[in-house]
């Protein structure tokens, strides 16, 4: 998308007119306007001269934004582009417009209405009193000489504004003025003293003043509002760190940050910002990364570890090589993508675009027909033309212009806090509208890393010696349980002796001697040709295996040494982000090519809704489309294999630690790599979406009272509208939507108080009927779906390993009621399933009858 700034925008007709403008140029495929940024994306082979060519044809300026390739000058040119000139330009004119209105008010109504005294030659002078009031008025219009300039330069290019409507509004009131001052010289001179007196009851040099005046006012509370809502992006922005301090030759160098390449080394000392993204050569550090992810405690950084630019490097000194630089960097990404949101357009915006098209125009019509009526009617001249004036002043298209992207550049901005990027303004609207997500499983449920969960020694053999066993024979392994066993061991601080003789026997284990020992580990087939497994630990193995586990046999010196168990654990945050989608009302399935038994276990422990697995990594896609069948649905992934489905669902969700290619193909990226921000996205889309319509629903009512009013349509009903109180309901309408969408500023997404059920989609009707199944060209799978109102959660304490999982299980179990229970020891929790309603004081009791306690039931 090629971006560019735009000047000379008043309200939402001019965006209106500049985007048809552009979308009429031959090659431009998609054309957004957004005037709350006064910028325009542009997509399309369409050149730059062409789009340039059309906004001036338009009436209006435009140029490229800056270019890209120098990051420094490109950031300070968007700062500028967002910075607020417009609100000291205004106030400037509202302070000098409001001292000459003051004295015009005082001749005019202070005088007239309540006899406030004028000097001595003004008694019975009327003329001398008008043409003081021309004079004021007139000076009141020059100051503010931009509502003509460019209501007018729109009328003549046939685009129409809201400055045409006060231009035509102002001007009218003051050409009728003019004309009862000439029209009283000349009763005067006839000496119709009673005539003068009428021509003085018409002049509206105060109207004509006191419109631009209130219009200014309105203008400036909007532009300093409107100045807030970019905040956010001006923040990220200005965390652009402006030099790097390079090491070369031996010598540290102070270079700007646009000079540093892809490969250079690079220095941070505590204090000082990182530069550009790196990956740590030297030093131990940790760094506050709050900028990019809002995530306010310091990471860790230590040889091997990636950093980003904008981040503050707190404690030690790094030595670090730059890996992207420039547009590449994370933050620069990040940049983009929140400028990118504010020049898209969300689809529910096009209600607004659609009648802003056309609002102009049909006011003015309004106002000629309104004064041509009372002319009809019998009134006079000025009387009908005050109407229709009022009509003229009260009207505000701009109201309707921003009442969708001030509330997406703040919800977007409020998400770039919180470390959650919505690349378009279409995504942000999307999300809200979720009613399935489809998890997949590693990276984003669980770590994606193996660890040990259960360390299961055999009579007479303690832990130590079991690990010191286990780490000797996996520490020339390349498999991935290997290293979960050497990394507790290096928690543990155990010692790896070094074996001789090391075989690996694919599919079965390993074999090496130990000091002349043989030592073997495996799995349970391959362990028992090697020695006899007691009763007791193969079924606490097949407990663990129930549990979605893998457990590791190892044996030495012809007897087992006991069970490793390892597992990818669930995240910590996730059951309790899929349990507050659950409460939001949507549906939560995982996708896993795990095999069935496992996912099953996986999905107990998180929660999920439904489990589909044996999903081979090109059939997630179809996984997808079909989910789409029964309603939105988002897709959270963080793999390669995850970009067919994050591309092909409503709202697709990339996990930040993911790949790249995840990231690029999705709509929406969790910066902080957190389940937990998913249901977080969706509250945010929701309360923007929310925020839209109120500011929807505050602009039509709005016109769609203040029109019929202004034209005098309830003056039957006592109700009429001066033209300076329509100018002054004109000027905080704008205001009112801006300052609304400033609210979600003070939103919260991670707050649950305000959730509820939106659209709900019903689970499959069936509680032990199999849930959907895995695509044809998936592996063949089920899971059973189990009524969410028939399982309870047991919170356990006193468990320490498996053999007590496998008691409080047993206990469970043999209630009639009970037909499954998933005991966690690591979790603390007793998930079971009833098949009858059953009191949470028999549960407690099987479970404290085993000697532990029980500290909640949900």
């Amino acid at each position: 998308m090629e971006q560019y700034n735009v000047t000379g925008m008043s309200c939402a007709a001019c965006s209106a007119r500049v985007e048809k403008a552009v979308k009429k140029v031959p090659g431009v495929t998609s054309c957004s306007v957004s005037l709350l940024t006064n910028s325009m994306g542009v997509e399309g082979t369409a050149s730059e001269a062409a789009i340039l060519k059309a906004v001036q044809d338009a009436g209006y300026g435009a140029s490229p934004k800056g270019a890209a390739s120098n990051a420094a000058h490109s950031t300070s040119a968007d700062l500028d582009a967002l910075a607020d000139h417009e609100t000291p330009k205004l106030k400037r004119r509202l302070i000098a417009s409001l001292g000459f209105l003051l004295v015009l008010m005082y001749f005019s109504m202070g005088h007239m209405m309540w006899g406030w005294p004028l000097p001595h030659w003004f008694d019975g002078n009327h003329i001398a009193m008008g043409l003081v009031q021309l004079l004021l008025a007139g000076i009141v219009m020059v100051i503010n000489q931009k509502f003509f300039l460019n209501g007018f330069k729109g009328l003549l290019h046939g685009a129409p504004n809201m400055d045409t409507l006060v231009a035509l509004g102002s001007m009218a009131s003051f050409v009728w003025s003019t004309y009862a001052l000439f029209a009283m010289t000349r009763a005067q001179v006839d000496g119709n003293d009673e005539l003068v007196m009428h021509y003085m009851m018409e002049f509206y040099f105060e109207s004509a003043a006191m419109i631009l005046t209130l219009i200014t006012v309105g203008k400036m509370l909007e532009a300093r509002s409107k100045g807030k809502t970019t905040d956010a992006l001006k923040s990220l922005m200005k965390l652009a760190p402006k030099t790097a301090t390079l090491l070369r030759d031996g010598a540290e160098v102070v270079v700007p940050v646009e000079q540093v390449q892809k490969g250079d080394v690079f220095v941070v000392r505590p204090g000082e910002n990182i530069p550009v993204d790196g990956i740590v050569l030297e030093g131990i550090s940790a760094v506050n990364e709050s900028a990019l992810t809002g995530e306010s405690i310091p990471v860790d950084k230590a040889e091997g570890d990636k950093v980003s630019a904008a981040t503050t490097n707190q404690s030690g000194f790094l030595q670090c090589q730059a890996t992207r630089v420039g547009e590449d960097t994370t933050l620069a990404q990040i940049i983009k993508m929140v400028s990118d949101a504010a020049a898209t357009k969300a689809p529910i915006a096009k209600i607004a675009d659609t009648v802003s098209g056309f609002f102009v125009p049909a006011v003015i019509s309004i106002a000629v027909l309104t004064t041509i009526v009372w002319l009809l009617l019998g009134h006079e001249l000025g009387y009908a033309l005050a109407r229709g004036i009022s009509v003229l002043v009260i009207s505000c298209p701009c109201a309707l212009g921003l009442a969708t992207p001030v509330a997406i550049m703040v919800g977007n901005g409020l998400g770039a806090k919180n470390g959650i990027l919505f690349k378009t303004a279409a995504s942000l609207e999307a999300a809200g509208r979720t009613q399935i997500v489809a998890l997949d499983k590693t990276g984003t449920i669980t770590s994606g890393e193996p660890k040990v969960t259960d360390i299961l020694p055999a009579e007479g053999v303690t832990e130590s010696e079991l690990l010191t066993l286990a780490a000797s024979l996996e520490q020339k392994s390349e498999h991935p349980l290997a290293k979960a066993v050497l990394a507790y061991a290096e928690t543990e601080t155990i010692a790896c002796p070094d074996v001789t003789d090391f075989t690996a026997l694919p599919g079965n284990g390993l074999s090496a001697k130990l000091d002349g020992m043989e030592i073997f580990g495996g799995n349970a087939s391959f362990i028992a040709t090697k020695v006899e497994v007691p009763e007791a630990l193969q079924n606490d193995a097949a407990a663990l295996s129930a549990q979605g586990k893998t457990p590791l046999f190892f044996g030495g010196a012809g007897r087992l040494m006991g069970v490793i168990a390892v597992a990818d654990t669930i995240k910590e945050d996730s059951p309790r982000a899929i349990q507050e989608l659950q409460n939001m009302g949507i549906r939560v399935v995982m996708l896993t090519g795990d095999n069935q038994r496992t996912a099953d276990a996986i999905g107990r422990q998180a929660g999920v809704d439904e489990v589909i697995a044996g999903v081979l990594p090109d059939g997630k896609e179809a996984v997808i489309r079909r989910l789409q069948e029964s309603g939105k649905v988002a897709m959270v992934g963080d793999g390669i294999n995850d970009a067919p489905a994050l591309t092909r669902a409503d709202t697709g969700i990339a996990i930040g630690a993911g790949t790249d290619v995840a990231i690029d193909a999705a709509d929406v990226v969790l910066m902080n790599s957190k389940l937990s921000d998913v249901p977080a996205a969706i509250r945010l889309s929701r309360a923007t979406l929310r925020n839209i319509h109120e500011n929807l629903f505050w602009a039509f009512i709005y016109n769609i009272i203040g029109i019929p009013l202004a034209a005098g349509v309830f003056i039957p009903l006592g109700l009429t509208l001066n033209p300076m109180f329509g100018a002054a309901a004109m000027s905080l309408s704008s205001f009112c939507v801006v300052s609304n969408a400033l609210r979600l500023n003070l939103f919260d997404v991670h707050s649950t108080k305000h959730d509820r059920k939106v659209n709900p989609v019903s689970a499959p009707a069936a509680s032990s009927a199999p849930v959907a199944e895995a695509p044809a060209e998936d592996k063949e799978s089920n899971s059973n779906q189990e009524d969410p109102t028939m399982k309870k959660t047991l919170h356990v304490e006193g468990m320490m390993c498996g053999h007590c999982e496998a008691r409080v299980k047993k206990a469970l179990e043999a209630l009639p009621e009970v037909s499954e229970a998933v005991v966690s020891h690591t979790a603390g929790t007793a998930i079971v399933t009833l098949s009858a309603e059953v009191s949470n004081e028999t549960l407690k009791k099987a479970v404290e009858d085993q000697d532990y306690q029980v500290t909640g039931i949900e």
